[in-house]
């Protein structure tokens, strides 16, 4: 695949400055400013760039209205002796960086129709390494999210440059790789590996240099690959040796040659625990069998890690380059059926994104249909009873025992009806200008605060 440069929205980080202001905004909310989120009011949420334009309308990007929540359905009991209906692989989207992103999963399951996301998944800026180390205040929310179910994962993606999309040419970065390779930068990632497990995260699954062989991001294979295998062996040498940690460092790739061979890069089997890749729809034109079979695609994918025995996942997949397309989506989310990723989270943000993004209603439909009202007990098809015609000879076919690696078509068990999606909008309540002031606030306010007009 060509090289395709394509940025995620930069997380506003929180400071002390913009805490206060929240200290002084809750402090004012009688005095006039108009809290937009509650009945009667539109919540506020500010739209996610698009990484690229998309030939439509002009789309939303924004969470849609969940003030009254969808009834989950009861699935119905099905008859005859047909295959037990499995529950989804583990998986989750990308909502945000911040703690807006935890907010937000649950509004995605009720849209889901009660399906539970297990995975929480985000990203540490890369601006500086002190936000590589985990900033206080930064990753509480996510890990207090983990904590409140063992069977839920958090998957951390994680720079290994700091200036990680300021466009460092490739004579600096093959400097800054072996100067890692060589520990210059050991005490951000031990920082790091101490500050998750200080959080009772030491389970996260690490998500280390994603995208290297592409050209985006410093932390970048290409202008040496070998310096950036002895300097990802070092990184999880160094996270390792922290006492009670339990990482599962993830090399992601992104799909196809790109900038250089993803094998290339590839660290070894002994700090590698899960060969991910991230696998959007492009290039424009190229179809779903395409991306299977292209080089360095979602086959060889598979096979390389079925050789080198680890499993896969993926950490970033949606819509890019070719629209709204339905069939990548049937055939994505089939894809992740018959392989069985440890974990999958869609990007959900314009123009990747089916919950967030008002661009792709068909595309939308599909998601939402294939994940709607699972839950986590399979319906099991009762057992047929010996009818009183039946000879005392014969026996009655054995009853399907699920299995947790039960695949379902589509036509074998019937699905729940799903009631139609809600429009996204993004509306300023009336007569109110919202105020800016950063994920972290408007999570523990609830929502954005804004100014009234009429003062």
């Amino acid at each position: 695949m060509a090289p395709q440069r394509r940025k995620r929205p930069r997380f506003r980080s929180s400071r002390v400055a913009v805490v206060a202001a929240a200290v002084v905004a809750s402090a004012t909310l009688t005095a006039g400013l108009g809290f937009a989120a509650g009945p009667g009011v539109v919540r506020v949420v500010p739209p996610t760039p698009a990484a690229t334009p998309v030939p439509a309308a002009t789309p939303t990007t924004s969470v849609p209205p969940s003030a009254a929540p969808l009834p989950v359905p009861v699935r119905p009991t099905p008859s005859g002796s047909g295959p037990v209906r499995a529950t989804p692989p583990a998986f989750g989207a990308f909502l945000d960086s911040g703690p807006l992103g935890v907010a937000r999963m649950a509004q995605l399951s009720n849209w889901l129709g009660g399906t539970e996301l297990k995975v929480a998944h985000t990203y540490l800026p890369g601006d500086r390494w002190s936000d590589i180390e985990g900033a206080p205040g930064f990753l509480d929310v996510w890990a207090h999210w983990r904590r409140e179910r063992a069977d839920r994962m958090l998957v951390l993606n994680v720079p290994m440059q700091e200036r990680n999309e300021d466009g460092i040419g490739d004579g600096e970065v093959r400097s800054l790789l072996r100067q890692g390779a060589a520990g210059a930068f050991d005490q951000h990632f031990r920082a790091l590996a101490e500050r998750l497990v200080e959080l009772r995260v030491p389970d996260t699954v690490v998500v280390l240099g994603w995208e290297m062989n592409g050209i985006t991001y410093t932390h970048r294979c290409g202008p040496d690959p070998e310096a950036w295998k002895r300097y990802w062996n070092r990184i999880v040498a160094t996270m390792r040796a922290v006492p009670g940690q339990k990482f599962r460092f993830d090399f992601t790739p992104s799909r196809g040659r790109d900038a250089v061979p993803w094998t290339e890069c590839y660290p070894g089997d002994g700090t590698v625990d899960i060969i991910g890749m991230d696998s959007y729809d492009q290039p424009a034109g190229l179809s779903f069998d395409e991306q299977v079979r292209e080089p360095y695609g979602l086959q060889q994918h598979v096979d390389f890690a079925k050789a080198h025995g680890k499993p896969i996942s993926y950490p970033e997949w949606g819509l890019f380059r070719n629209g709204d397309d339905p069939e990548y989506m049937r055939r994505m989310l089939a894809w992740l059926d018959e392989h069985k990723p440890l974990y999958n989270t869609l990007t959900d943000y314009c123009p990747h994104g089916v919950w967030q993004c008002s661009a792709n209603p068909r595309s939308s439909r599909i998601y939402r249909s294939e994940l709607f009202g699972r839950t986590d007990t399979p319906t099991q098809s009762p057992t047929p009873t010996q009818s009183p015609t039946q000879s005392a000879t014969q026996t009655p076919a054995p009853s399907p025992v699920p299995t947790p690696t039960a695949v379902v078509t589509a036509s074998a068990t019937p699905k729940p009806a799903v009631p139609p999606a809600p429009v996204p909008t993004a509306t300023p309540a009336p007569d109110c200008t919202p105020m800016d002031l950063g994920d972290w606030v408007e999570y523990w306010l609830g929502g954005e605060l804004c100014v009234g007009l009429d003062w």
